[in-house]
């Protein structure tokens, strides 16, 4: 499976839109003893578990 590279504005709306997820309550897709819903979302993103895509024309 490759893995797209993503601009930094495309990045950043992907972590921003997950972190709003995790902050209204969805489940997390990782384990981790952080708190802060935007560094949950990050390290989702870095382990490639977020289930959000990005489509171009």
């Amino acid at each position: 499976m490759q893995t797209q590279v993503y601009t930094r504005y495309e990045r950043a709306r992907i972590i921003g839109a997950r972190a709003l997820q995790i902050s209204m309550g969805a489940p997390l897709l990782i384990t981790t003893p952080k708190i802060d819903p935007l560094e949950i979302a990050i390290e989702e993103f870095n382990n490639n578990t977020i289930p959000i895509t990005v489509k171009r024309k």
